[in-house]
């Protein structure tokens, strides 16, 4: 029988940290505090660059390694403007593994990272997407489906995981992300190749989040049902799918939307500026709810597995009581 430590070494390895649990990247939320706290209680914290400006980013990277000494990443978001900068940044300061998302990383950036010594994990949609990303370069992939809070694609973890695991999983380590909440379920994708899971709406509710106590008292109260993906009103104006727990602003953004449509239709805003006045509604929206506690006009981003965050809790407590699920579940 395979032990816990035995099913995730390679990811363990590769992260350089006890535990294969990468934290998710998640804007407002994944700062100093909780990915400092993640990677003291042995997984792997990942600092959520978002839209943050290069000066802000290093700034944060320092923070955080004044929290702790082990390692930890950086997500990078593939359509910053200033991408080169932040990637900069992360050669600076040294960053051992730089996660990209958001789209499809050119060879350039990947060459970029790999040519400081730094690790590069990047997100994978489609077989056929992470067949390409390896052949740049890519050290490593993450599954993560729509079950997933925030931005997601249409394919749920467990198709993804079935596509692409059997085929993928010998040539680089992937971990696998959306709708993980507990040990039990770790343990399958790991039995199925996987090296490592990545989970973030589980860690919100962390005591070392500085979410909101509202924001907070939100997740507590969801059921899985709560957290929908947001409807694209017009396929002229494509919206990547945002799932959240559904409050006011989910009628709000549809709402925006049919605004700056007709604004477009009219004549006084151009597609490229329509388009982005649409994105940039969920930036404005999150921070309203994660940091100001306005739980009802901000965006409650949330992962179905939502249902299952019962309490406020230390990292080290979620940690262990996954490791726990997990070697109880290998042991039956």
């Amino acid at each position: 029988m395979s032990s816990l430590e035995q099913l995730w070494s390679r990811g363990k390895e590769f992260l350089g940290c006890e535990y294969a649990i990468m934290g998710g990247a998640m804007s407002w939320v994944s700062e100093r505090h909780l990915v400092a706290a993640i990677s003291n209680a042995g997984g792997f914290g990942v600092i959520a660059c978002s839209s943050m400006p290069p000066e802000l980013l290093e700034k944060e990277i320092q923070a955080t390694r004044a929290l702790t000494d082990k390692p930890f990443g950086v997500n990078l978001i593939v359509m910053h403007p200033q991408l080169e900068e932040l990637v900069a940044v992360c050669k600076k300061e040294n960053v051992s593994h730089v996660v990209l998302a958001g789209g499809l990383p050119s060879k350039q950036t990947i060459e970029e990272i790999k040519s400081y010594g730094g690790k590069v994990i990047s997100f994978v949609p489609a077989l056929v997407i992470g067949k390409k990303l390896i052949r740049s370069g890519v050290d490593a992939l993450v599954i993560e489906g729509m079950e997933a809070g925030g931005h997601i694609g249409p394919v749920s973890t467990s198709v993804l995981a079935q596509e692409i695991l059997p085929v993928l999983s010998q040539e680089v380590p992937i971990f696998v992300a959306g709708g993980i909440a507990r040990g039990e379920t770790i343990v399958s994708y790991l039995k199925m190749g996987a090296s490592g899971v990545q989970l973030g709406t589980r860690f919100v509710c962390a005591s070392e989040s500085i979410a909101h106590p509202n924001f907070k008292k939100a997740f507590i109260k969801a059921a899985a049902r709560n957290a929908m993906p947001s409807v694209q009103i017009d396929p002229d104006f494509p919206v990547i799918p945002v799932r959240a727990i559904e409050n006011k602003a989910t009628d709000d953004f549809m709402r925006k939307q049919h605004e700056v449509i007709a604004k477009h239709r009219s004549g006084e805003l151009d597609k490229e500026s329509a388009q982005l006045e649409i994105e940039h509604f969920w930036a404005g929206a999150l921070r309203k709810a994660v940091i100001d506690g306005d739980v009802e006009n901000g965006s409650l981003m949330a992962g179905q597995c939502v249902g299952m965050v019962t309490k406020e809790e230390p990292v080290a407590d979620i940690i262990s009581q996954l490791v726990e699920e997990a070697n109880h579940f290998l042991a039956i």
